[in-house]
């Protein structure tokens, strides 16, 4: 007999809704468990799935899935989802290579309607989907699926002031509020939703409104005004109202006899409706729900023990060179300002948090809004840093090129995650910075090949009168220590680590080891590029005098990155030499294990060396 029995009777939603009201109860809690289990052995987001558990059980059991089209947001709550809708076994490759996603994708089931990861998309492609829905004359519905976190960007409120004024589409917004996104929420939204949460003046104006009606019925009408009055005053509706959305709720999202029935009321109902639902993460897995962000991603351990902390001994990490030099940097300067767009754990800034609160701005999740207020503090003296992830500042680009970079203000952009992330996938790996950086004038652009030099070249970048990005990968690097003390490099200036000969290896940042790994077995020279903007010319011109292959590698998307920089140098020299660039290769990247994704697309020492010693003999 298996160890989840309603469970195991659940291979699409159609099984779902076959199932009794009553037995619902007793599935959300095999499925909580279940998740418990499973996530404990792959890893993965934890805390934000134990949180969607009841709500992922209602919208399959009260819609027509996948008629009806759910698009979840940012995708860190779908692991419920997954599980029901055919992919409870698959759970055991969750995020591993050739294993199903840990976010949604189109390409993985019919039942993802729209593949997310970055946040505030929900609402506009649930938007298009009823929008398309309506203009066929099919009856079916779009449920966006939004966390107060995601609410905070400036996306969703574009969505929701365009379908506010679309009465004529099937349109559910459901706010899934569990006052967290990764790090504590920011911002005046989320202070306006947590009054909420409490309900004390609310609900005195109720218990006062309910006196007023049973002692004097001629005051009905106007108990009723005062109420809606009093209510507009302390609850989210009105806004939400204001925007053409029908608003209910607060409800408790872990309620299932609350939320079933609330959903099937609203799928009868026509336009646009919006639905507040308070949950809590980590729900029913009480280390989870006593410390949201440690259970919010995890990597494998018992989950009977919980997560066992404190250890130490491992590699310095990238993220924490970086976070350590923002703090010591800020002890020297008063004018250096952290800035952050919800994530202040993944970036590394809870020291700096601690240390200098003052001067620690996490903006919520506003990417575009995070560039451009740096923007106007480096405008009046300050020396903002901006710590970001560099799939999301994606997200941001406009505002890099023309808030930032044509009024040459100095800003630091502290770019963590560059290159291959690992588990995350296509969504999070850092695959494009340097392609869509190198084109922008006034940037520097450096890449740094261990720790230390990454310490000194965000120093570097601190000291220059104009904007500069750091880019540095996920993980740890070569086990160098960084200096206590702080040097200046010299912008534009490469250095040579290995003097060998005919070939040469130039490489930009993280990938320095294993060209000095494929360099022994070639008797190559390597050079350490550490600027793709601007680049050391001098030096390539040097290593083009002297050998007859030059190979860049990087760890970025091979078309437009930094070997295209290096050719465009190699192009206009008299006696050109064969070029090579091995970098990321022209398709999206899946998710797995950071060491089988360098095996893959050929980054690794040995797949550096099968590529040059196949072109050098080629052409010999």
């Amino acid at each position: 007999m298996p160890s989840y029995p309603l469970l195991h009777r659940i291979d699409s939603p159609s099984d779902l809704r076959r199932f009794e009201r009553r037995e619902l109860h007793a599935l959300a809690t095999e499925l909580r468990a279940f998740l418990i289990e499973s996530v404990s052995k792959t890893g993965g987001h934890l805390s934000s799935n134990l949180g969607t558990v009841e709500l992922s059980i209602a919208l399959h059991y009260i819609f027509d899935t996948p008629e009806d089209r759910i698009v979840w947001d940012v995708g860190h709550q779908t692991y419920g989802h997954k599980i029901l809708t055919g992919r409870r076994d698959a759970m055991s490759g969750l995020r591993h290579f050739g294993g199903i996603s840990g976010f949604p994708r189109r390409c993985e089931s019919e039942y993802d309607t729209f593949g997310t990861a970055h946040s505030s998309t929900s609402i506009s492609a649930a938007l298009g989907m009823a929008v398309a829905a309506h203009d066929r004359g099919e009856d079916r519905r779009a449920i966006a699926v939004i966390g107060d976190g995601a609410m905070s960007a400036g996306m969703a409120f574009e969505a929701l002031n365009n379908a506010g004024d679309m009465r004529d589409v099937n349109l559910l917004v459901i706010l899934n509020d569990n006052e967290m996104s990764i790090s504590p929420p920011v911002g005046a939204l989320t202070k306006i939703l947590a009054r909420m949460l409490s309900g004390s003046t609310y609900n005195a104006a109720r218990r006062a409104g309910e006196k007023v009606l049973g002692v004097a019925p001629p005051m009905l009408d106007f108990a009723r005004k005062v109420e809606e009055h009093v209510k507009g005053l302390i609850t989210p509706g009105t806004l939400f109202e204001e925007f053409g959305f029908h608003y209910y709720g607060p409800i408790d999202g872990h309620d299932l006899d609350a939320l079933i029935p609330t959903l099937q009321n609203l799928k009868k109902l026509k336009g646009p409706q919006f639905l507040h639902v308070i949950t809590r993460k980590g729900q029913g897995y009480k280390l989870a729900e006593a410390d949201p962000i440690l259970y919010h991603g995890v990597s494998k351990f018992d989950h009977r023990a919980g997560i066992q902390t404190g250890k130490g001994g491992g590699k310095l990490t990238y993220t924490q060179v970086f976070g350590d030099w923002l703090c010591d940097i800020a002890a020297r300067d008063d004018k250096v300002i952290g800035i952050t767009p919800a994530m202040r754990e993944g970036s590394g800034m809870v020291r700096f948090a601690q240390e200098f609160p003052d001067r620690y701005h996490d903006v919520g999740i506003a990417e575009q809004h995070a560039l451009t207020f740096a923007a106007g503090l480096a405008c009046e003296g300050f020396k903002p840093v901006v710590a970001i992830y560099s799939t999301f500042l994606q997200r941001a680009y406009d505002q890099l090129i023309h808030d930032i970079a044509l009024q040459n203000l100095p800003v630091v952009f502290a770019i963590d995650r560059a290159g291959l992330v690992g588990a995350d996938g296509a969504t999070h790996h850092g695959a494009f910075d340097l392609s869509y950086l190198a084109c922008i004038p006034n940037l520097v652009v450096m890449t740094p090949a261990d720790e230390n030099e990454c310490r000194q070249m965000l120093y570097t970048a601190y000291r220059h009168d104009g904007p500069a990005a750091v880019r540095y990968p996920r993980g740890s690097g070569m086990n160098v220590a960084p200096d206590t003390a702080m040097t200046a490099l010299p912008i534009g200036k490469g250095e040579i680590r290995r003097q060998g000969r005919k070939i040469a290896l130039l490489a930009f940042g993280s990938l320095l080891p294993n060209a000095l790994q494929a360099a022994e077995q070639l008797d190559a020279t390597v050079a350490n590029m550490r600027f793709v903007k601007p680049l050391d010319t001098a030096l390539i011109e040097e290593l083009a005098r002297n050998h007859e292959l030059l190979v860049t590698l990087e760890e970025n998307a091979v078309i437009g990155g930094a070997g295209s920089e290096v050719a465009r140098v190699i192009e206009n020299l008299p006696q050109r030499p064969r070029l090579m660039r091995l970098g990321l290769p022209d398709h999206f990247i899946d998710h797995g294990d950071q060491a089988q994704l360098f095996e893959q697309v050929g980054l690794h020492p040995a797949g550096i060396l099968a590529a040059i010693e196949r072109t050098y003999a080629c052409n010999s």
